[in-house]
């Protein structure tokens, strides 16, 4: 299922395997192809090719060169015996296959059995970069081979940064292998050994450990040590076992299932538990106080799971929970689920949420869709935990919401249009309403044309809410409905034209202006006794009107290949409220403010080294923000990147957050990182690091000081073979 679990533990085995016998079984064949050309066809090139019929040899010497599918055999002699089926390579052997590369001073090996012995061999594998070489290189059964003196390293040079080496190794494949008197050496000087070593050598997923997590945490967890362990259980469920230790917390276990059941069917089980040790007393600003003086069972549990009955037909299913309110308060460094977060990404890496200390509640859901070509049934179930509340008892849940949803589309044969949006749900809560609500909303509309450039369309929509609700507290129940009659219209048309330009790759660029003018109208309806779970509908007199700029470029390559890219979109929108306006003034010094607030969407993406986005609000009336957010991206060829982000609510939220990477030499990048309430003019969260590689290595050091906590990690890289650690996002 995750190809990192072959990368990490074969180590020698899987890089000898499968070389050796690609090598082997291609310099049989290309031999062997010239005394029988049915087994396909091969050129052999020498400076002299000769027969001798009393040893029933063939020799070719000099400039050695035989050309087969997928690769070349170079050499200064090569000999076959028809009598023993032995052929030897001596001189200079380079065998290529691919980008694969085999190099020794002499290859002899028995074309019936395919065994034979490689000396003074080199393996070098494109794909990850990795050398492998030894002594002695010894085919000794079908899938088996013998190795002495072997090394291992993705390092170029004659003096490797790293390699492992071993005095003598042994491999099957799809078995096991050993390593007897073995080294981690660093520039040829051994650092550790290891007398012997058993490993599993198997070409598809094999159990075995992971490179460890090590961290330390100051405050929270102390040091932080992972240990995990793959189960390659079966063909199609596979499972990672997690031992972590914390010493100011305790051990947490914790185990994940991934499974397929059948090509439409898969899903991910995940869950923890610890007995945590440590002592908490303290008062939390919008979280539930807590007073621990007892060890207190911290646990937590995840399912995703997705079947695909047919093509349109699915069922999905996001469930989540966790013992306590402060779980992700005080994990927020690292936790599975900050590891697996990824909505849109692999099947297997699908946590749809960030699990830091910024969650405020989690819902697990699940849903049933079925999606016709122009209607959309889906039914769902979502259970949410509040962590800002003590209990969970007036937390309204949803169980189920079922939704019909059609897209616009011709209403028979009229010139009408319809679309339907229909929702019935059962609220539920141990405190407070609860019940059922079915809400029906169709629309019915009809463009019209008015020549070549305008577009006119009105609509009116009927909606019927229909409720019967009880009071878990008081007993009281309600059974009621409300219906109103709401109308629209937009009218809307754009205006084009197209530039050649000499700008790089940008050919042509077009500047297209939209303008809007969307009306909305909502009569005021009596709903002082719907129950508290059902929005309220507010009344509305409003003429919307907004204009969106746009500059689309045309590119072509080099290669005359053709793409298109959005350069910039600017859209500004107001509404006019005809209410407001002729509302009658009581008091006086009261005015009428018509004019709702300015809205602004901005997107810049020039070139692919920047861009920028952004929103805002402005208060018209007051002449001030009541929003703005902002997100700017830059980076170049080299490696460096900054990412910029603001974000403001009037009296609620003002925060940047900064990340940098700063590539101060061929080798070695400056890391920071920052996170800024600008509200209390306090740091919440800083980053320092320094990311130093080399071709076939790398070592990451960071420090992070945060509102609630101070840590320190180092991850140390092998390429081609894996990494010690959890790299922070920067």
């Amino acid at each position: 299922m995750k190809g990192v679990f072959v990368e990490r533990r074969v180590l020698l085995s899987l890089i000898v395997s499968i070389f050796i016998i690609f090598s082997f079984v291609m310099v049989d064949t290309l031999i062997a192809s010239e005394i029988d050309v049915a087994r396909g066809p091969i050129n052999i090139e020498a400076d002299s090719l000769s027969y001798d019929s009393s040893s029933e040899t063939y020799r070719a010497e000099g400039n050695v060169i035989i050309i087969f599918a997928g690769g070349t055999l170079k050499a200064d002699r090569v000999s076959l015996n028809k009598a023993t089926s032995r052929v030897v390579a001596e001189g200079g052997v380079v065998v290529k296959s691919g980008k694969d590369v085999l190099q020794g001073e002499r290859v002899s090996f028995d074309i019936a059995t395919k065994r034979g012995v490689i000396n003074g061999g080199t393996l070098f594998l494109q794909e990850n970069n990795l050398y492998l070489s030894g002594s002695e290189i010894e085919k000794t059964g079908d899938a088996s081979y013998s190795l002495v003196d072997a090394r291992v390293t993705t390092c170029e040079g004659e003096v490797p940064d790293w390699r492992f080496a071993g005095k003598k190794v042994e491999v099957t494949i799809d078995g096991y292998g050993s390593v007897k008197d073995g080294t981690f050496q660093v520039r040829n000087v051994p650092l550790l050994y290891f007398p012997y070593l058993r490993f599993p050598a198997k070409t598809t997923r094999q159990s075995g450990f992971l490179f460890p997590y090590i961290a330390h945490s100051s405050d929270k967890l102390g040091w932080d040590m992972e240990l995990p362990f793959f189960w390659a259980i079966s063909e199609r469920v596979d499972a990672t076992l997690y031992q972590r230790y914390m010493d100011k917390r305790g051990f947490q276990e914790g185990a994940e299932f991934r499974y397929c059941i059948g090509d439409h069917s898969f899903g991910s089980l995940y869950g923890s538990y610890l007995n945590d040790t440590k002592r908490i007393s303290e008062e939390n600003s919008g979280y539930p106080n807590r007073d621990w003086q007892d060890g207190q069972e911290r646990w937590s549990y995840y399912l995703n799971h997705e079947t695909e009955f047919t093509p349109g037909f699915y069922l999905r299913a996001d469930i989540s929970k966790v013992s306590d309110s402060w779980f992700f308060r005080d994990f927020d460094s690292y936790n599975y689920y900050l590891v697996h977060y990824g909505p849109d990404g692999d099947r297997f890496k699908r946590v749809s949420f960030l699990g830091d200390k910024s969650l405020t509640s989690l819902d697990s859901k699940a849903r049933l869709v079925k999606e016709w070509d122009l209607v959309n049934l889906t039914a769902l179930v979502r259970y949410t935990d509040d962590f800002l509340s003590y209990s969970n008892d007036e937390t309204v849940q949803k169980y189920p919401e079922i939704t019909l949803a059609g897209i616009k589309q011709p209403l028979f044969e009229t010139p009408f249009y319809v679309n339907l949006e229909s929702v019935y749900d059962y609220y539920y809560r141990e405190k407070g309403e609860r019940g059922h609500l079915l809400d029906l909303y169709p629309v019915i509309s009809l463009p019209l044309y008015l020549g070549e450039y305008l577009t006119f369309e009105p609509e009116v929509g009927f909606r019927e809410t229909i409720w019967d609700a009880d009071n878990n507290d008081s007993g009281e129940g309600s059974q009621s409905s409300r219906a109103l009659v709401s109308a629209g219209a937009v009218i809307s048309t754009e205006v084009s034209r197209i530039f050649s330009t000499r700008l790089g790759t940008i050919e042509k660029v077009r500047h297209g202006v939209k303008p809007e003018l969307a009306y909305t109208y909502i009569p005021s309806i009596d709903q002082e006794d719907i129950p508290d779970f059902a929005d309220e509908i507010p009344e509305a007199n409003l003429v919307n009107f907004s204009v969106t700029n746009t500059l689309t470029a045309r590119l072509k390559d080099a290669e005359g290949k053709v793409s298109y890219r959005e350069l910039f979109r600017l859209k500004l929108g107001q509404d006019f409220n005809i209410s407001e306006a002729r509302r009658d003034i009581e008091k006086p010094g009261d005015r009428r403010r018509p004019f709702g607030d300015i809205t602004i969407e901005m997107d810049l993406n020039p070139f692919r080294f920047l861009a920028l986005d952004s929103d805002a609000v402005i208060d018209v009336n007051a002449g001030e923000w009541k929003e703005l957010n902002g997100r700017l991206d830059i980076s170049d060829e080299r490696g460096d990147s900054l990412t910029s982000e603001y974000r403001y609510t009037k009296d609620d939220v003002e925060e940047l957050n900064l990340s940098a990477r700063a590539k101060v030499a061929e080798t070695l990048d400056l890391l920071y990182g920052l996170r800024r309430n600008e509200l209390y003019e306090k740091d919440l969260e800083t980053k320092f690091g320094i990311d130093y590689h080399r071709q076939c290595w790398g070592i990451e050091l960071s420090y992070r000081d945060s509102d609630d906590d101070r840590s320190v990690m180092a991850i140390f890289s092998l390429y081609g073979l894996g990494r010690a650690g959890s790299s922070q996002n920067w």
